[in-house]
């Protein structure tokens, strides 16, 4: 019977088996569920306390104290002020950039030079050579404290910046090289043959050329080590003993922690992590379009 024979209001078992609900549509709505609950659970997880430290910033003690889940009665910005000044935030804050703006563009121009070489050039021991850089990986920074610092001590460099920047760089460099080798595998070697044929040198094919395609994995392993050397402690806190006006930012509030946890001055407290905090979410949000796009380039190509 075709759908022009069938009578008015007659209900074949075809029809009453197209309108079920199929199980497959089913599960996927109740895993989609799931999924997005599970997100909007960690989103919150992890918001909520950066929020929660945020508003406790511009309160006073008291009030943290008496209501510390409750709005401040005004914006106190003295708060911050008090621990830029007071806690010395603010000196520790810009050794912290110093070092960490130059740690990652040391850390970049190495990385990126040697995955580069790694990924575009045949070479007898190259695959020693990677499987060295990406070893790196599993050495712990704990076990390679004590000769570090004699190193660094016999260098002539401990407790000085320069130090602390160089041991940022190789410390950063075996992840570097293993991401960046991954991601110029994956740019296309038309355009550099072609950049070649015209005339263009080895070195002017990397800078002009094969640097501006890789931006998107540049930018995003760079915010990597930017996180990772921002909130480093244990390594200042080695090779940086004694001399408290070149103290990164990670050993400024833990000695705030420490201090203000036994003088009951909060607020203080509050305000010195927020400014910690604000370069690193900054950071994020300018670049998370970067960040998102290089993390999966490799796998779209």
């Amino acid at each position: 019977m075709t759908a022009l024979d069938r009578p008015v209001g007659v209900v074949v078992d075809g029809d009453r088996d197209a309108r079920k609900p199929r199980p497959v549509r089913r599960e996927r709505g109740v895993v989609n569920f799931l999924s997005h609950g599970f997100l909007l659970f960690w989103g919150a997880l992890t918001v909520l306390p950066l929020l929660w430290m945020l508003i406790s910033s511009f309160k006073t003690n008291a009030e943290i104290i008496a209501d510390p889940w409750g709005l401040p009665g005004a914006l106190r910005f003295d708060n911050w002020a008090r621990a830029w000044t007071g806690a010395h935030i603010g000196r520790y804050f810009l050794n912290s950039a110093v070092v960490v703006t130059g740690s990652v563009a040391l850390t970049m121009l190495m990385g990126a030079t040697a995955a580069y070489v790694f990924a575009r050039y045949e070479f007898r021991g190259r695959q020693l050579a990677y499987y060295l850089f990406v070893g790196g990986l599993m050495f712990p920074v704990f076990l390679a404290l004590v000769p570090l610092f004699f190193v660094v001590r016999s260098a002539g460099l401990f407790g000085t910046w320069t130090g602390l920047v160089l041991v940022y760089a190789a410390y950063s460099l075996p992840f570097t090289v293993f991401f960046l080798t991954a991601f110029f595998r994956t740019l296309p070697t038309s355009v550099a043959e072609a950049a070649l044929v015209d005339g263009c040198g080895h070195f002017r094919l990397f800078f002009r050329v094969m640097l501006p395609m890789a931006r998107p994995g540049l930018i995003s392993v760079a915010i990597f080590n930017f996180l990772s050397h921002w909130n480093q402690f244990l390594l200042p806190q080695v090779l940086l003993q004694g001399d408290e006006s070149k103290w990164m930012l990670a050993q400024g509030l833990a000695a705030l922690s420490i201090s203000q946890g036994y003088a009951g001055d909060y607020a203080q407290l509050f305000a010195g992590l927020t400014i910690a905090v604000i370069p690193v979410l900054v950071v994020y949000l300018i670049f998370q379009r970067q960040v998102q796009s290089g993390l999966t380039a490799g796998q779209l190509k």
